[in-house]
């Protein structure tokens, strides 16, 4: 009896997270240009962060908590941040329809060549369409081979949104890390979270991906996207296992509370 509950507790204790940390800290390399910034992402359950330059000059740390469906962006620098919550997200998401709607009448009187421009722009920026227009096209993933990305070799997807190339996505299975992609399932609620306001937009942000939803599978080592001209390149450089105190997934004491875009506008 005595060999039994030993090995059960044995059992017990090899299944259970490592004592070096219950939270993931990811580290990233984004290369827009000849401009390269690190930035670096903190999962841990439900709660994930993300901390990255924002316009220049200016830190920028996203907080989001998948439980209580809230996202905090925080400025460092002005010591100040905005709150949004699903319910903003979704009032904003049918203010933009609204504003979208208008935008296609006035699309009608312009001259085609014309037209054209200003839906390519539109379609740049991630803007939502109109209530009752064709949705913003999903970038569908496609498998394209495989490729070397620092240490890894992972599979290749090219990700498409109707004929036109969008993005490139370069990924290994969570436990080529140590991790389950369960581990990281906060960041695939929060790219749905910011998709509901700029679909087009979501795949900016790390999620681990899902053959059923995203197209591709596992963890990006290497995310391309395309604006427009201009390319960026995401390349993971390290993670590892990490703790976190509390106040990692809070907003710092002492920040002053502004609306969303309102520091944007000064």
């Amino acid at each position: 009896m005595v060999n039994t509950a030993l090995t059960a507790a044995a059992l017990v204790l090899l299944a259970s997270p490592l004592p070096d940390g219950s939270g993931i800290l990811i580290v990233e390399k984004t290369t827009t240009g000849t401009t390269a910034q690190t930035s670096q992402v903190q999962i841990e359950g439900s709660r994930m962060r993300v901390d990255s330059a924002g316009a220049p000059g200016e830190k920028q740390t996203i907080i989001f908590d998948g439980a209580k469906q809230v996202m905090w962006i925080v400025n460092v620098d002005r010591k100040t941040y905005s709150e949004m919550t699903k319910a903003d997200m979704d009032r904003i998401g049918g203010q933009a329809a609204g504003a979208m709607a208008q935008m296609q009448e006035q699309l009608k009187n312009m001259p085609p060549e014309q037209r054209a421009m200003v839906e390519k722009m539109m379609q740049g920026r991630g803007m939502m369409p109109a209530a009752g227009a064709p949705p913003a096209p999903k970038t569908v993933y496609r498998p394209a081979g495989t490729d070397k990305v620092g240490k890894w070799t992972c599979n290749k997807y090219d990700g498409y949104q109707g004929s036109q190339k969008t993005a490139e996505v370069c990924a290994i299975a969570s436990e080529t890390l140590g991790f389950a992609l369960a581990d990281f399932d906060v960041s695939r609620q929060l790219a749905e979270f910011l998709g509901k306001l700029m679909p087009q937009n979501a795949d900016r942000v790390f999620s681990v991906g899902r053959a059923d939803e995203q197209g591709f599978s596992g963890v990006p080592v290497r995310r391309v996207i395309w604006t427009g001209q201009a390319q960026t390149i995401v390349e993971l450089t390290d993670v590892s296992r990490q703790s976190f105190p509390a106040s990692t997934f809070e907003v710092p004491a002492g920040y002053k509370k502004e609306a969303m875009g309102e520091g944007q506008r000064r």
